[in-house]
């Protein structure tokens, strides 16, 4: 019986017809004819609708089982006896998987797609997998590495490029310890791993210009990049390879002349590093790590191939570049020692010196880094813990300030740099006044020294004066120190002071020699200045009034020094100033004349380039670690040892004291041998350390050998003295008097 489609039927007929079976007949007639179009399309599209009324036929079947149990619950329970299957039936029916079989099902999950090199070197990958499978790598000999240096020298070609940078690349694998990916060639021998990389070194570089037919551009500032030869795309694959393990090998590298070879084989292939931007990152990763914790020549050598970098490629590696540079400096300037410092003031120089290839650049970083110390000294300021006050009082936020003063100085004069110069000097100003208390007069002394570079760097006035001024009215000068101390203070590489040091006498000597330093070299920032006796009036009243207190002449006369010639280059720009047509107001006038008088020199500007030249020969000896008085031709005072003594005494009272010596010889007799023969070898032992001491004690050396003699007297005469022997040993004070005269002239 066919039915009409239900948009054609009436209300009446709608409601006449049945339901459910017509809903089945339906789909039974409406089945084959969608099985019918099915066939006409895509085979993934019918598998789908398949699958979707399969599902919908499985459901309504369902739907009339459990209707079933509520209207004829009698055949519902015959059908559980006997026919169970029937009951548990399930969405997904067995017969209709037979028929899914026939047609393609989509996958449930979608694979990721590789890129075109990602399928080259699975490609690579599964060659090189199956050739090691096939054939072993081929041991690399030093025969092999002649015949390749020799034709490399003839005429390299892409064919022996390729096998000397797969060899190349089976000796780095070496260097990592394990096998690392599958290669041509095998190096097993130290020997020829030496030889390999030693040719590689010195011939790859001028090969490879020769393959590509690159020549030096005439203009030498411009520089010519590999990847414009038509031959790059033919060998890139291969320079890829050999100069990610040029990098490989510099990460591996521990002696630092191998390094310093690699290094300026590296610095020859900047070119080719900045055609391939991934191998450039890793190779400024490793650059940096040598800037920053290599030797000497390692780190200049790593600094211009960064700077070869930056100057050539600015837009895309200078930022990240100083950013890592500025970085690596705080990391490695936290302790400072006079062995660290030399290092410490090379990246200050050579970060300065990036920082200098771009001022727009240099600007952004600048602000960002000086407004992060304000933070930390605002921070300090008003919470006021020992905490905040510790993430200021460090040498990583001092060598910061000298970093931005140098930096700000080298730039000048730069419009774009010249707005930082007021808030870097306002926050040296404040970590000064922090804590101003006298145990951080050292952390003072370089906060003067930062402003003193600034100010006479950028021609910009700082009053540094106040604060140097400032420790003459704090310290007592004329307290005699509690102690002595063997060695003086060397405050280029402290912050602060305990509580001994401050009542050590090298304290208050290294006071006065830090003071006389920084006033002489601030007075010669402004030695030429038209308005110089009246910028060194206040100075000129707080030494006279210094002198007047002060009764220590070792004080003294370093700041008469100094006063004179304060007032000898005042008297002189006085003079100078009465000579002069032009009133205050005109600036051009003054510039000039300022110019001039510096051109002519001063009496402070004079004997400040002498005194320089000795002030650095001292600095380089306490780098070195050797005392200042090395270099004073003083007189040796020699002693005489203990045991040269007695025997000059034995020769000289030989015959006075004959009698005694028998007496002292038979009281000896009652010892026992064993034990004075080790005490004997034990006190000369003893003594010798003693005397050892004393030479380097001064008067604490007296003493000790006024001990040693006594030893010495007690094991010659070990029996108690009787009473009147003790009466006139008492009387007779010669020998004391001979030692107390002895301690003193030591």
């Amino acid at each position: 019986m066919s039915h009409q489609k239900l948009e054609d039927l009436s209300v009446d007929e709608f409601l006449l017809s049945g339901f459910d079976s017509a809903d089945e007949e339906e789909n039974e007639e409406e089945t084959p004819k969608q099985n019918g179009l099915n066939k006409k399309k895509d085979l993934s599209s019918a598998a789908s609708e398949n699958d979707e009324k399969k599902k919908g036929q499985a459901s309504e079947h369902k739907d009339q089982l459990s209707r079933l149990k509520n209207k004829d619950p009698e055949f519902y329970k015959f059908l559980q006896e006997n026919d169970k299957t029937l009951l548990n039936f399930d969405d997904t029916d067995s017969s209709d998987d037979e028929d899914e079989k026939k047609y393609h099902r989509l996958p449930t999950s979608l694979k990721e797609a590789y890129s075109d090199e990602d399928d080259e070197d699975l490609e690579d990958g599964q060659k090189g997998s199956k050739k090691s499978k096939k054939d072993e790598a081929t041991k690399v000999t030093e025969k092999m590495i002649e015949d390749w240096k020799a034709a490399m020298k003839k005429e390299p070609t892409v064919r022996l490029f390729r096998e000397v940078t797969q060899a190349f690349k089976a000796a780095v694998a070496t260097t990592k310890g394990e096998g690392g990916g599958p290669c041509r060639y095998k190096v097993a021998d130290s020997s020829v791993f030496n030889t390999l990389v030693l040719f590689c070194i010195r011939d790859i570089y001028v090969a490879l210009q020769r393959m590509l037919n690159l020549k030096p551009n005439k203009d030498q500032k411009r520089l010519v990049l590999p990847s414009s030869s038509p031959k790059w795309q033919k060998n890139h694959i291969d320079i890829k390879m050999y100069v990610s393990g040029v990098v490989q090998l510099l990460s591996c590298l521990t002696e630092a002349t191998v390094i310093s070879a690699v290094l300026r084989h590296a610095n020859q292939l900047v070119p080719y590093y900045l055609c391939l931007p991934k191998q450039c990152r890793h190779l400024v990763k490793q650059l940096l790590k040598q800037w920053s914790t290599g030797e000497e020549t390692n780190r200049v050598l790593a600094f211009l191939a960064l700077n070869k970098i930056c100057r050539h490629k600015q837009e895309m590696y200078l930022n990240p570049i100083l950013k890592q540079m500025y970085i690596s400096y705080v990391q490695n300037c936290k302790f400072t020692s006079p062995n660290a410092l030399p290092m410490i003031n090379f990246m200050q120089r050579t970060l300065t010196e990036m920082y200098s290839l771009d001022t727009q650049a240099s600007y952004q970083h600048a602000f960002i880094y000086i407004r992060q110390l304000a933070i930390h000294l605002r921070n300090a300021m008003t919470m006021k813990k020992k905490e905040t006050y510790q993430s200021v009082y460090n040498w990583q936020f001092i060598h910061c300030l000298y970093l931005w003063c140098r930096v700000l100085g080298t730039l000048h004069p730069s419009d774009v740099l010249q707005p930082l110069i007021y808030p870097l000097c306002q926050v040296i100003i404040g970590t000064i006044k922090l804590v101003p208390s006298s145990k951080y007069y050292p952390l003072r002394m370089h906060c003067c020294r930062a402003l003193t570079l600034l100010s006479s760097s950028t021609n910009t006035f700082v009053p540094v004066l106040p604060f140097l001024l400032e420790i003459f009215q704090q310290v007592e000068f004329n307290k005699k120190p509690g102690r002595m101390s063997k060695k003086p203070i060397n405050f280029a590489v402290i912050l602060k002071l305990n509580k001994v040091n401050l009542v050590e006498k090298a304290y208050k000597d290294g006071l006065i020699d830090q003071l006389y330093d920084l006033i002489l070299e601030y007075f010669h920032t402004q030695a030429c200045t038209i308005g110089f006796p009246e910028l060194a009036l206040p100075t000129v009243i707080q030494l006279k009034a210094f002198l007047k207190e002060c009764k220590v002449a070792n004080y003294c006369k370093p700041v008469r020094q100094l006063l004179e010639k304060v007032q000898e280059n005042s008297s002189h720009i006085t003079g100078r100033r009465q000579k002069t047509a032009f009133g205050v107001a005109d600036a051009t006038a003054v510039a000039a004349w300022e110019k001039k008088v510096q051109e002519e020199g001063t009496p402070l500007s004079r004997y400040y380039s002498q005194w320089k030249k000795l002030r650095e020969k001292e600095i380089q000896l306490e780098i070195s670690g050797k005392d200042r008085m090395e270099d004073l031709d003083l007189p040796e005072i020699k002693r005489k040892k203990i045991s040269d003594k007695k025997v000059e005494d034995k020769k000289e009272f030989k015959d006075l004291f004959q009698s005694d010596s028998e007496s002292d010889g038979d009281e000896v007799r009652f010892q026992i041998k064993g034990k004075k023969g080790r005490r004997g070898s034990d006190d000369d032992e003893d003594l010798k350390d003693l005397y050892d001491m004393s030479d380097e004690e001064g008067m604490e050396g007296g003493d000790l050998d006024d001990d040693g003699e006594g030893d010495e007297e007690e094991y010659k005469a070990p029996q108690p003295l009787s009473s009147s022997a003790l009466i006139k040993l008492a009387e007779g004070d010669e020998d004391v008097v001979e030692d107390l005269e002895l301690s003193d002239e030591d």
